[in-house]
């Protein structure tokens, strides 16, 4: 059953979410996310569901401190958690969707300043399935292909929206310190000078 919920919890968030720039506001989409999962539940199960049974919470303010997370890299399918991040640099995750055409625009923006941002840990993170974002770096990023320090995860189990942030707008970024305490964030596409002046502080 549980499992069944997050999957509608996903589907509602990544339909709200896939223009790139949703409209409404955070806790409308926040109510829409909560109230499907039931409507879906009961439908494909008949039974009514446990009363132990709620939608997770989701992070309307973005985590301060980054938080123990669990994803898994597209590549190989290993899994990828806060104490695999390399220690001692600043951390950005950009939570984006394959099929938006901002998030392709930034991915390729980076990508063309690679060498600036070689000294950060760069994840783009989605809740897609991996198949959808299998070449996403090749086709929208080639610069950051192979690199050391950039990875393209998975979020299978929706973590993100429940331990980060919910954003409104895609790509959302965040930087985190090297101390894990959260710097800026952003969302919806921005000027290139803006997000290089934001990632290089």
């Amino acid at each position: 059953m549980i499992k069944y919920l997050y999957s509608s919890v996903a589907l509602a968030l990544i339909s709200s979410l896939t223009a790139c720039q949703s409209e409404g506001t955070n806790n409308n989409a926040t109510q829409q996310v909560q109230q499907e999962p039931q409507a879906n539940a009961s439908s494909a199960h008949p039974q009514s569901p446990s009363p132990n049974t709620q939608a997770p919470a989701l992070v309307k303010d973005v985590a301060k401190q980054l938080p123990d997370f669990k994803f898994y890299k597209v590549k190989s399918g290993i899994e990828f958690t806060k104490a695999d991040i390399p220690s001692g640099k600043t951390t950005v995750f950009m939570l984006f969707d394959p099929n938006c055409g901002h998030c392709q625009h930034e991915t390729g923006l980076l990508a063309k300043n690679y060498e600036k941002l070689k000294d950060l840990n760069i994840y783009f993170v989605s809740m897609n399935e991996p198949a959808l974002m299998a070449s996403f770096l090749e086709t929208f990023g080639k610069e950051l292909v192979d690199k050391p320090n950039v990875e393209v995860l998975y979020d299978r189990n929706q973590e993100f929206i429940q331990k980060i942030h919910v954003p409104e707008q895609f790509p959302a970024n965040y930087i985190y310190g090297a101390d894990g305490v959260l710097k800026n964030h952003w969302e919806g596409e921005k000027e290139i000078s803006f997000i290089l002046a934001e990632l290089t502080k």
